[in-house]
């Protein structure tokens, strides 16, 4: 509360009191002085907390004008036009258009035994360089 005061001030300050009031009406004036303390706490913690009404007050007077506005402009068809849209993907956002994947070359038919038709393979990821080649393995 009172920073610049040190222990040495504090000390005079009580010598000095001591003397000016004297020692029979010292436990007199501390008691008054701390009943003036707690009234000044008290009107700081009112006013604070009436301050802080007022804002809630604000805040709140401010939402509800800001909720009767969106009740007047908004209804429930535009509600659900705007729930029905597709969501955006994260290229809209970034404004960058998606690279096209190139498409893989047509792969062949395998030969099948006579009478029946050929059977075309399954489309295969992108194999590495390390996967398609074989691993030759020392003994130990």
């Amino acid at each position: 509360m009172l920073p610049s005061l040190g222990f040495q001030e504090i000390v005079l300050l009580a010598v000095l009191a001591l003397v000016v009031v004297g020692p029979k009406d010292l436990p007199l004036l501390f008691r008054k002085l701390g009943r003036w303390t707690a009234k000044l706490r008290g009107m700081a913690q009112e006013f604070r907390s009436g301050f802080d009404e007022l804002a809630r007050q604000a805040e709140l007077d401010e939402l509800k004008r800001e909720v009767a506005a969106l009740r007047q402009t908004t209804s429930i068809q535009e509600i659900g036009r705007e729930l029905s849209k597709p969501l955006p993907t994260l290229e809209d956002y970034a404004g960058v258009s998606a690279p096209a994947a190139p498409a893989p070359p047509p792969a062949p038919a395998l030969a099948a035994p006579e009478g029946e038709a050929p059977v075309e393979p399954a489309p295969d990821e992108e194999k590495l360089p390390h996967e398609s080649e074989p691993v030759a393995r020392s003994a130990p």
